[in-house]
């Protein structure tokens, strides 16, 4: 069975010990993604939709680099930080999987590592036998 794991870089990924997704035989799992630029900053401070547009990017990355691809996904979990924002996040999210339509949860939390983060999102894909 194949076992892969892959790194976005992410300053985080040492220091917690997780990988941004991990691939078992035909299954992908991406970690939780924030908007966490190339310089490991940040992006777009205040704008949920361009932060969500970030994270979705580094998802369909990860997924292509465990061997899948973006249309493989089959559940997003979505956490935000302020439930008004559903819509600037949704319309991102609608942006990539409008054709694929995976199962999606969106929730409300308290907080995430930073307070600059608006947005965080999950992933989850099979790839066919």
């Amino acid at each position: 069975m194949k076992n892969v794991r892959i790194s976005s870089g992410s300053p985080y990924e040492n220091v917690i010990g997780f990988s941004r997704a991990a691939r078992i035989g035909n299954w992908i799992s991406v970690s939780g993604t924030a908007p966490i630029d190339a310089y490991g900053a940040t992006s777009a401070i205040g704008d949920a939709y361009g932060q969500t547009l970030t994270c979705l990017k580094i998802i369909e990355k990860a997924i292509v680099d465990a061997g899948g691809k973006l249309g493989n996904t089959i559940r997003t979990r979505v956490y935000l930080t302020d439930k008004s924002l559903w819509q600037e996040v949704g319309r991102a999210h609608g942006e990539y999987f409008k054709d694929i339509k995976p199962a999606c949860t969106f929730v409300e939390v308290k907080g995430l590592l930073s307070d600059d983060w608006l947005v965080e999102i999950e992933a989850d894909c099979y790839i066919g036998e």
